[in-house]
């Protein structure tokens, strides 16, 4: 690893126009700026590009196919850092994120993948507010430290990748998961696990808003991608059968006990026709995660 590495943050969103400028104010308070901004909106008015250039004057808009694989491999394609901190539009950073991220990878050259500590998470839950973040953030103080351990893959919502094996193996994102995909953090971290380690970062913290605010898929797009996507990448390889039969059942188990009384922030009901609708398209030899785009 570079004594110095060049630093990228990168960020996909769509629909949360608001949301993402308040994220990128937030990212000012960084006690190491980043070295590069980039930003693929899934349209232009996503993106406010008079606030995003009074934040920051050297961030570039990066244009990219929609959907939140296209739109990382394009950020990918525009880069010449040497580790891409990707997070999603509403994830807050605490103030020295980045300079752990530097710190991490001088002392640990063998990752290639990591994710941090969230200190929050709204998706959980109706969501977070950005002052309620900001104020957890805020809260948390000084560094605790900690060693970072293995895992099977980074959140998506905070994923640091070392480029430098993504560029040379031609790694991306699977643009076959569609819209904003479901599991494409656990491919792309499975895709580079011959190549290095995967790592939990605890000093490496942030919150998640999990903002509810548009640019999701719907409940019956995302219960179809629930059980499409992970058969998908357990048929490719990049997702062991453990882990993919045990993230759809989980999913269908929640859905089936919830829909009855469903948490108003969450579309259990129409989760649950996706979730049904997919089992019988895997039974009928018609599975796939682009189908979702129909719904």
């Amino acid at each position: 690893m570079l004594k110095n590495a060049v630093i990228a943050v990168a960020i996909a969103t769509a629909g949360r126009r608001d949301v993402l400028a308040d994220t990128i104010d937030h990212l000012r308070r960084q006690e190491r700026l980043p070295d590069e901004l980039l930003v693929c909106p899934a349209s232009p008015d996503d993106v406010d590009a008079d606030r995003l250039s009074l934040a920051f004057p050297e961030a570039r808009i990066v244009t990219g196919r929609r959907g939140l694989p296209a739109q990382r491999n394009a950020l990918i394609e525009a880069s010449g850092a040497d580790v891409m901190v990707f997070i999603d539009d509403d994830f807050l950073l605490a103030p020295d994120f980045l300079i752990e991220v530097g710190r991490l990878f001088r002392e640990r050259p063998d990752v290639v993948v990591a994710t941090g500590h969230v200190l929050a998470d709204g998706i959980m839950s109706a969501g977070l507010e950005f002052d309620e973040g900001a104020s957890i953030v805020a809260a948390a103080g000084p560094n605790a430290g900690g060693e970072p351990a293995d895992t099977y893959n980074a959140y998506g919502c905070n994923m640091i990748v070392w480029l430098e094996p993504v560029r040379r193996h031609g790694i991306r994102f699977d643009e076959v998961l569609p819209l904003y995909a479901w599991q494409e953090d656990v491919d792309f971290s499975r895709q580079l696990a011959p190549f290095g380690a995967i790592v939990l970062a605890p000093r490496l913290r942030g919150v998640h808003l999990g903002t509810k605010r548009s640019g999701r898929s719907p409940g019956r797009r995302l219960g179809y991608s629930q059980v499409a996507n992970p058969i998908y990448l357990w048929r490719k390889g990049t997702l062991s059968s453990r882990h993919a039969f045990g993230q759809v059942a989980r999913n269908l188990a929640a859905n089936v006990t919830k829909s009855a009384r469903p948490e108003p922030w969450v579309d259990r009901r129409g989760r649950l026709r996706g979730n049904v609708l997919g089992l019988v398209h895997l039974v009928t030899r018609r599975l796939s995660p682009s189908k979702a785009t129909d719904l």
